[in-house]
């Protein structure tokens, strides 16, 4: 069954909220950017649903633009804060449903987070995490943050591991690690209970807490 697109409007495109926009579009949802800008509004004309020059500020204004009829909001507004603080107000006021909002510092995050948006982003803080936790470990591949404190990690198996079968490892009753699969290429080839001999290079994909995924990944 195909997913049903959805409408969003991105508040702010600059870097992020621009990037942001063109995927969701690309995704196949209808987008309609927003920013008081011309100059950031103009390179994504042809991109987006729609790409206003709008001031999000005014409520009135977005309504008028339709946006009160949107499924998500995004404010990506990151250096003028009163800016982010009142595009967010108005899209409550107006009445949509879904709020994402970046936020720039912590007492920014507080302010949002008192508005009562439903997920406040840090996208230069998330990003600087995950390429720290990449780099921190070579083995590491990638990561994706569940919340909760609950992380998946995908490991490269090294040649130490070659030959060596899921239940050898023990990540569950040592480290309190959950198998979600093992890639070999594009093709999967195990996941927890599954008898698999392991090839240099596979990915291993395992749930669990930081500190636990770092226990673990400190004796490969």
């Amino acid at each position: 069954m195909a997913r049903k697109s959805r409408t969003f409007v991105v508040i702010g495109l600059g870097t992020f909220g621009g990037t942001l926009a063109r995927d969701l579009q690309r995704f196949g949802n209808h987008v309609i950017g927003v920013d008081l800008d011309e100059r950031h509004v103009a390179p994504y004309a042809d991109d987006l649903g729609q790409a206003l020059i709008l001031d999000a500020r005014d409520d009135a204004a977005l309504r008028a633009a339709g946006i009160d009829a949107v499924d998500v909001g995004i404010v990506a507004i990151g250096t003028d804060i009163e800016a982010s603080v009142l595009a967010t107000i108005n899209l409550k006021t107006i009445g949509v449903e879904t709020i994402w909002a970046k936020a720039t510092s912590k007492n920014h995050h507080r302010i949002l987070s008192k508005l009562g948006v439903d997920r406040v982003v840090h996208p230069e803080r998330e990003i600087g995490q995950h390429v720290a936790q990449v780099l921190n470990n070579p083995l590491v591949r990638d990561y994706v943050s569940l919340g909760n404190g609950q992380h998946v990690v995908n490991f490269r198996v090294p040649s130490s591991l070659q030959g060596k079968t899921l239940a050898g490892l023990s990540y569950e009753r040592d480290h309190n690690l959950r198998c979600i699969g093992v890639l070999r290429g594009t093709d999967y080839v195990g996941h927890d209970g599954k008898s698999c001999e392991l090839e240099e290079d596979d990915l291993l994909l395992l749930l669990g807490s930081r500190q636990d995924l770092r226990d673990f990944a400190s004796l490969l």
